[in-house]
């Protein structure tokens, strides 16, 4: 492909950067068997199921992405990623970092199909077999799995919840447990995982919270991978930092992977972003990694491309309607369930509920049966993850609706609400 061919694509994107084209009256009456006929997993492998398990959105494409993909298609752009597309995603990336006040030198982004791959280079490659990493939960799922395919154990460190009891809807807070992180670390342990948004509980960190992380990185030589995917995902109030913006010391340690997939809903695209700040990494990615590059889709990298540059006005749009969306699972969770714990996201379009005071051990099963609502079961999360599901609500708000009416009759009809 010559580089002619790709400001075609970055034009397309720029033209509608400006206009959000997000439709949400058309969102809104978007049925359950509208999704289904899309056919992603979220919706097909459940049929008559609301899908609340898989983290992904319900909205459809952005404007200047789907006009990417088709362009790509029609003049057959689908062949193994060449450089170019290499440079343009690692250049739209860097821009779309400046959104949290990151400026990121393109040299030192590189693709990779998704944050997993990233994430499983990390572990072969810095932390090697028979080691550990430190994983806070509860968690997002493959990072409890993963490390053990690299004989990388994991050291589960529950999440102190501060404040928190029974009773929803007050400013309850969760935190990290630093006391048990520095032991994990002076007993040898020098990884760590930092998903920030974090998956599945909506934490966003603070600036002061990462630097104390890092200090204590620092005493005992950790490093730190950052998962930042739901970065674009942060509630009036918070705000992301980059854990490798902070100072030298966090780029350093820090390990970092994004990508444009939860924002713009194309993971299926297969192209993610390492940012690798610390000199050492990016001379062992470009020796090492080659084929965790190769397996990049040069559609994802088109897509990803087109979403950096001209979506944003549209993501704006979308994230007007998880707010929406967000303001109606908190307003639920203080109201009809106010029995289970709950702490309000300050990110992501996910929920921690724990049903474990109404007595149900398994509520994912439990909902699943009795209301036709497909969640996710909290103890693949972690050990903490007993009586609790992980919830997306990133769905048709009618839909929403929807799913707290199914689950509200089941408990009611079992005298526990």
């Amino acid at each position: 492909m010559s580089m002619n061919n790709i400001p075609q694509s970055t034009t397309v994107s720029n033209a509608t950067a400006g206009v959000s084209c997000f439709d949400a009256n058309h969102i809104d009456v978007t049925t359950i068997e509208d999704l289904e006929q899309v056919g992603s997993d979220k919706w097909t492998r459940y049929p008559g199921c609301i899908g609340a398990f898989i983290a992904e959105m319900d909205y459809g494409l952005a404007p200047c992405v789907a006009e990417a993909i088709e362009e790509a298609t029609e003049r057959g752009a689908l062949g193994y990623i060449p450089d170019p597309w290499k440079k343009e995603v690692a250049r739209s990336c860097a821009a779309w970092q400046r959104r949290y006040g990151w400026e990121v030198d393109p040299t030192c982004i590189r693709p990779v199909p998704d944050v997993l791959e990233a994430f499983e280079v990390f572990l072969r490659e810095i932390v090697r077999a028979g080691n550990s990493i430190v994983v806070p939960t509860p968690a997002y799922m493959p990072f409890l799995s993963v490390p053990r395919l690299y004989g990388v154990e994991v050291l589960e460190i529950p999440m102190l919840c501060a404040g928190a009891g029974e009773s929803s809807g007050r400013n309850d807070e969760w935190l990290f447990d630093f006391d048990a992180i520095e032991q994990a670390f002076a007993n040898g342990c020098h990884a760590f995982v930092l998903c920030n948004p974090h998956n599945p509980i909506g934490k966003v960190l603070t600036r002061e919270e990462m630097l104390r992380l890092s200090d204590l990185a620092a005493k005992y030589d950790a490093r730190i991978f950052s998962d930042e995917i739901h970065a674009p995902f942060v509630y009036q109030g918070h705000t992301h930092v980059p854990f490798a913006s902070i100072n030298r010391q966090t780029a350093m340690q820090a390990f970092t992977s994004t990508s444009a997939s939860k924002s713009f809903n194309i993971p299926g695209t297969k192209c993610a972003q390492v940012i690798l700040t610390n000199p050492d990494d990016l001379e062992l990615w470009m020796r090492n990694a080659e084929w965790s590059e190769h397996q990049t889709a040069t559609i994802g990298a088109i897509a990803t491309t087109a979403a950096y540059d001209g979506g944003a006005a549209w993501f704006e749009g979308v994230m007007a309607y998880i707010e929406r969306n967000i303001a109606l699972v908190n307003e639920q969770m203080r109201t009809r369930f106010a029995k289970v714990r709950y702490v309000e996201p300050q990110g992501t379009y996910i929920a921690w509920l724990d049903f474990s005071s109404l007595g149900i051990d398994d509520p994912a099963d439990y909902f699943f049966k009795k209301a036709n609502v497909a969640l996710t079961d909290g103890r693949e999360c972690g050990e903490v993850g007993r009586g609790c599901v992980r919830m997306n609500f990133a769905m048709p708000y009618p839909l929403l609706e929807e799913c707290f009416d199914r689950m509200a009759a089941a408990l009611e009809a079992d005298g526990l609400l």
